[in-house]
């Protein structure tokens, strides 16, 4: 009696590079990830992060993000033997963290815009009322542009009823 072949899924190592390509059809992603179309078809259904562009037709289109993330859910199923549930559960703390991770903007400051503000129209050759040095202020020549640039002081308020303060 002939031995049975088990169809084991190709290891992380043997699995091709991803091209610099801006969509994957299901078929190119099949090869990319080792893993069969009709099995995509099904991760889809499970996993809500994995969403695929549809065009008219109905085709798949996956992008950079999506073929790195089918990689992952394989490596959780396959190598890490996680169930379809465990990998869900562990792909959503896994974006978590990462969302933890990063570091939230501050919001800019009054003072911090209008600073900014101030270097815009220093740069495009306008002279501001918010100069800290006097003497600076009245020795730049304003360029021709200059003249269409409000400056007066209208334009950065100091402090307005309603306004935000620092």
């Amino acid at each position: 009696m002939e031995a049975r072949q088990h169809n084991h899924p190709v290891d992380e190592e043997e699995l091709p590079p991803i091209p610099a390509k801006r969509y994957f059809t299901i078929g190119e992603v099949s090869e990319l990830c080792g893993v069969k179309p009709h099995v995509l078809r099904y991760w889809e259904q499970e996993f809500t992060q994995l969403k695929p562009l549809k065009r008219r037709s109905n085709r798949r289109y996956y992008q950079h993000h999506e073929v790195l993330l089918v990689r992952r859910i394989r490596e959780l199923l396959y190598s890490q033997c996680f169930t379809i549930s465990g990998a869900r559960n562990r792909l959503e703390e896994e974006l978590l963290q990462a969302a933890a991770d990063t570091p939230e903007k501050k919001p800019l400051s009054i003072h911090q815009i209008r600073e900014e503000l101030t270097a815009i129209l220093n740069i495009l050759g306008g002279s501001t009322p918010f100069v800290a040095d006097k003497a600076k202020a009245t020795t730049s020549a304003p360029s021709p542009m200059a003249s269409s640039i409000p400056t007066t002081p209208e334009l950065f308020p100091a402090s307005e009823e309603g306004a935000i303060e620092d």
